[in-house]
This record gives C-alpha cells, sequence and structure tokens, in this order.
C-alpha cells in the first residue's frame, strides 16, 4: 500500500523516515516517488501559506498530476493500493476543509475514482510527540483545550472550539453541522487493539460509512491509531471486495502521527547522533552550519531567545516592519538588493569569525491591511531568507530551518530542489532531510523545524546536537 501525503507545509513528516519529499508534482516525479520502496510518499504543497483560492487550485492541480501518474504506474502492474492523505496542522491552523474539498472532487467519483466517491473523511489532528491528543472529541495540546493556547488566537487561521465537531462547524461556515460529524472513541479503538473481535467489529462499522461521512478520530496512544490503521488496510485493499463487498476510498485530515498508524514502518536505521553525523565536512573539518527563524508564535520566541544564549551563535536580524516599508515604497526591488547585500556581508562576518549565524525575523507580528498583505510579507519573508541561505548553502554542513514557510522556500527556492530524501527524526517532531547527490549543495542536512513544536531549549538542544556538544548545563 503506498499512502500519498499532500503536506499543507514541509513539516508534517514529522513521525516517519526514510521516504521521498517531493516540492514539484509534474507527472515524471510524481511517479518516482511513487516507485520509491517506501510506503510513504509527501508531497509539500504548502497550502498554509497561501491564500484560499490559491490553495483550492494547487491541490487541484496535484491531484489531477497523481491522478495520471498513479493511472500509469497501474497500466505498469504497480499502486493498486493507495490512499490520500491531506497532512493539516496538529494545532487546527489550516484551511480545512478546503483542502479535503478539493480532493473529493478531483479523486472522487466525478475525477475517476471509485463511482460513490470517497466514503468517509477521517478527522485526526493528533500529534502524540508533540502532547496533541484528542479526548471525547476534544483536541488537546498537553491536556489544555487547545482553542485556550496561542495558536488559535492566529491572524489567518484562529478558531474557537477544541470540540472537532463544533470546529468543523465553525471553519465550514456551517456547511457542516456539529451534529452530522460522527466520533471513534477511545474504547472502540482500543477493543480493536485488543482483540480480533474488536478488530471485525471496528472494520463492520467504518464498512458501513459512506456519502464522505467526516468522522473524527480520539487517540492518546498509538495502538489506538494502529487499530485505526489495520481496519483502514484492511477495508481499502482491493482484497476487500471478498469478505466487505468492495474496496473503501476513505480520505484522511490530519496531522503526523495517523501516518505511523496506516503504514507499518521498521525502526528507525540512525538515531541522533547517526543523523547528526550526516553533517557535511571540508579538507579541514566539520563545515559551518546556520540557523533560520522565520516562524513568529511566541514559542518560538522563547527558543531563539534561549538559542542565542550559546556563545557559538551570532544573530543576524531581519526587521520586518522595516522591510515591509520598502516593500510598499516606490523602488522596493533597488532597496531591496541593497539591504540583501548588507545581510550577505553580516552572515558571510559571522562564518569568518567561527561562529554560527542565527538568521531570524524581528520578533512579533507585524499589523498588516489585510490577510492577503500578511500572506505577501510572509512569502517576501520566507523568499529573502531562501536567497539569503542558498548563497551560503555549498559551504554549509548543515541548515536548522524554524517555520513551515520558511522551510518550503528555502527547499525550493534557495536550494532549488525537486525532491529531498527524509532520514528521520533528530528529536521528537524534527525531521532531518538531505539534499540530493546531484544539488549545488549536495547531501546537506537539512532540519526541518515546526514553529509550533518543542520547549523553550529545544531548538538549542537541536544546535548542540548538530555540533555535537553537550546539553547545556552538562559541560
Amino acid at each position: 500500500m503506498k499512502v500519498v501525503v499532500l503536506d499543507d507545509d514541509p513539516t508534517g513528516s514529522q513521525t516517519v523516515h526514510g521516504c521521498p519529499l517531493l516540492l514539484r508534482w509534474d507527472p515524471a516525479t510524481l511517479r518516482r516517488g511513487l516507485a520509491h520502496p517506501s510506503p510513504l510518499l509527501f508531497v509539500l504543497a504548502n497550502t498554509r501559506a497561501l491564500a484560499p483560492a490559491a490553495a483550492a487550485e494547487r491541490v487541484a492541480d496535484i491531484c489531477r498530476a497523481l491522478r495520471q501518474a498513479v493511472a500509469a504506474e497501474q497500466a505498469d502492474g504497480r499502486c493498486h493500493h493507495w490512499l490520500i492523505v491531506s497532512r493539516g496542522d496538529s494545532t487546527l491552523r489550516s484551511h480545512f476543509p478546503l483542502e479535503c474539498d478539493v480532493i473529493a472532487r478531483e479523486l472522487g467519483g466525478e475525477g475517476g475514482g471509485p463511482p460513490q466517491g470517497f466514503d468517509a473523511t477521517f478527522l485526526a489532528p493528533t500529534f502524540l510527540p508533540g502532547g496533541r491528543t484528542t479526548v471525547n472529541g476534544v483536541h488537546r495540546l498537553n491536556g489544555e483545550p487547545v482553542h485556550t493556547t496561542a495558536f488559535a488566537r492566529d491572524g489567518l487561521f484562529g478558531y474557537h472550539s477544541s470540540d472537532l465537531a463544533a470546529w468543523a462547524e465553525e471553519k465550514s461556515g456551517g456547511r457542516i453541522p456539529a451534529t452530522s460529524v460522527e466520533r471513534l472513541g477511545l474504547a472502540e479503538l482500543d477493543a480493536a487493539s485488543a482483540s480480533a473481535g474488536g478488530h471485525r467489529a471496528l472494520c463492520a462499522r467504518l464498512a458501513a460509512l459512506e456519502g464522505n461521512r467526516l468522522v473524527a478520530v480520539d487517540a492518546e496512544r498509538p495502538r489506538q491509531l494502529a487499530a485505526l490503521g489495520a481496519a483502514v488496510r484492511e477495508l481499502t485493499a482491493p482484497s476487500a471486495s471478498r469478505r466487505w463487498g468492495r474496496p473503501r476510498w476513505f480520505l484522511f485530515q490530519c496531522a503526523a502521527s495517523l501516518l505511523n498508524g496506516l503504514v507499518e514502518l521498521p525502526p528507525q536505521p540512525l538515531d541522533a547522533a547517526g543523523l547528526a553525523a550526516l553533517r557535511r565536512e571540508g579538507p579541514e573539518g566539520p563545515l559551518p552550519g546556520l540557523v533560520l527563524v522565520g516562524s513568529h508564535v511566541p514559542l518560538a520566541d522563547a527558543q531563539l531567545e534561549e538559542l542565542l544564549k550559546e556563545p557559538h551563535c551570532a544573530a543576524v536580524e531581519l526587521p520586518v516592519a522595516r522591510l515591509a516599508r520598502v516593500l510598499e515604497g516606490p523602488a522596493p526591488r533597488e532597496l531591496l538588493a541593497s539591504l540583501e547585500r548588507a545581510w550577505h556581508e553580516q552572515l558571510e562576518a559571522c562564518l569568518a569569525a567561527g561562529r554560527t549565524p542565527v538568521l531570524h525575523t524581528s520578533r512579533g507580528e507585524v499589523r498588516c491591511a489585510s490577510a492577503a498583505e500578511r500572506r505577501r510579507l510572509g512569502t517576501a519573508l520566507a523568499a529573502l531568507m531562501a536567497r539569503l541561505a542558498g548563497a551560503l548553502a555549498p559551504r554549509l554542513g548543515y541548515v536548522i530551518s524554524k517555520g513551515g514557510i520558511t522551510t518550503q522556500a528555502l527547499l525550493g527556492e534557495g536550494l532549488d530542489l525537486a525532491a529531498v530524501e527524509l532520514q528521520g527524526q533528530l528529536l521528537p517532531g524534527l525531521s532531518l532531510v538531505l539534499t540530493p547527490d546531484g544539488a549545488a549543495a549536495a547531501r546537506l542536512p537539512v532540519l526541518t523545524f515546526p514553529g509550533n513544536l518543542g520547549e523553550a531549549g529545544t531548538l538549542r538542544q537541536a544546535f548542540r546536537l548538530m555540533e555535537r556538544l553537550p546539553r547545556p548545563g552538562g559541560e
């Protein structure tokens, strides 16, 4: 079985390893990804950075190319059992239900899928390494209802309820009534995990779903997601016709942890030390690192402050308010080019002094006149950071990139990559990828660090792992 994940930012592979992450989705690139031996294929759609209309257009483009690529693979006798996943944020900041609506249209009955279309969509935002669980239909972050956290006050994707049924009603503008949302509870999933009878009962319940019903999934333990995954594999396999009448066609809107239930992966081959050892070396030893911090959520602020306590690190700040004025001014290209040269010189000076540059945006959110203006500013900042990092990349040993939009721009624009290979997790939820052999910065390790993950010291801990330094306080 192949699980194709449309990731709304490039950090959703944070519980798995050994699979390709595509930054382009032409049929040839998709076919190479589908032919990869991993059961997982990520397509980095980056729709969270886009306005709704642009996000819908991108998802439609990917689905059409994917439909063509899968058909070609099936004509060659491969890829007869596959699933599609819309991976979203574990703190519920997303375009939902937009991406799922587009996928259902493009890959459902009218789009060449099974005549009945999708039988159900499973809503499973659980991300266990980050403390995101769902109990009795309520999504929580470290035990607190997620709508009480700073993430729910996001300027673009804010919301008012942690109850997934009520959240779906709010996000859909009432089109999905809370009363229409089914729930898979912990007891049912635990029973399916514990016995063959429980598994059969869960399969029977899921087999009865039709009409693309939305189903909210409770989970606070890996075994519950594994039980759901086992039922899904049985019901979606071509062989399901014998026992269940026909294979089912399910869609998933989920965070990263459900992926570990849908597929069965071997243990990660490299531990943290092994991943850190992928740092590139030159004739005189390990090459220097670079840290990018584009995320501006309060947790990122605390992590940046802690990182900059490191004597090895030197800050290079991009003043967001000033950049916003430049971009709105009469000659933005010329002024920005001049500023970019100055920041490049600062980064070079840090490297010449034997320190690790930490390129970061100034802290706090700049007030913008509209959501569209805010997105344009965020995109411009990410592109600027990507260009600065890309210019240094051939001489770097590794990059740590914090923030999804920042990381997408780094990989796709700064490094001009079509795909990267996921090696594994340096720390829980922190994916380390390698650039391909033919890249300008070949086999460069890039640590993709979500903006919403970790504690105040996690970014510093990741830096010290890559530098092979003892943990703070352990010197």
